[in-house]
């Protein structure tokens, strides 16, 4: 984190790193333009980091804690849905990757929200598990939940297997015949099957 110098090692209990201090960040956007600004953060970082991924909470008091900019009821702050995390992790597994690629972006987005009194520049998805499922449609190209569920079902089955059942776009044909196949398989590289089966056991439970 020696890109954001007013962070420093705070205490923790267990094998977690604690990052705490003010995080500057400087970003800019097509639509939003140049923003430059700071909040004070905690961030956790696991010890199993990069295979689980840090959560970030603002302890100043910047963000609202209005249902609106995206805080979670456990006060961390809502940086994605956990598999385009993942993803956008994977490019740069460090934790200057998971600053640039997850935590800057929210972070633009709620500023820009704040100063100019408008919505988020990049559009925005509901909070919670309805968030999370229309990143998935989004992410496999599917249009429903059902569809999603079916998905990551496949995704916690052994590829042979899985490839041999009904694709969940519904275009008729096996999982193995769609290029549908091609962009699960994608995903798998990500994350184990019993991820997977565990994450969708926890979606399924809000469907």
């Amino acid at each position: 984190m020696k890109d954001y110098r007013g962070m420093s090692i705070g205490p923790s209990r267990g094998a977690a790193l604690v990052l705490k201090g003010i995080f500057a960040f400087s970003a800019t956007h097509k639509s939003g333009g140049k923003i430059t600004d700071s909040y004070q953060l905690e961030i956790t970082v696991p010890a199993e980091f990069p295979k689980l991924l840090p959560t970030a909470r603002e302890t100043g008091g910047k963000i609202p804690r209005d249902g609106k900019h995206h805080v979670n009821d456990d006060k961390s702050l809502c940086l994605g849905s956990p598999l385009r995390l993942r993803l956008k992790v994977s490019g740069k597994p460090t934790l200057s990757g998971f600053a640039e690629s997850c935590l800057v972006p929210y972070l633009y987005a709620v500023s820009y929200k704040l100063q100019n009194g408008v919505e988020f520049p990049f559009g925005e998805l509901s909070h919670g598990e309805a968030g999370i499922i229309e990143d998935y449609m989004e992410m496999f190209g599917l249009k429903s939940k059902s569809e999603v569920h079916y998905a990551l079902e496949l995704l916690g089955t052994r590829r042979r297997v899985a490839n041999k059942q009904p694709c969940p776009c519904n275009c008729g044909q096996r999982l193995g015949r769609c290029r549908l196949h091609r962009t699960l398989n994608g995903y798998r590289k990500l994350e184990s099957r019993s991820w997977f089966n565990t994450h969708r056991k926890r979606l399924g439970a809000g469907m």
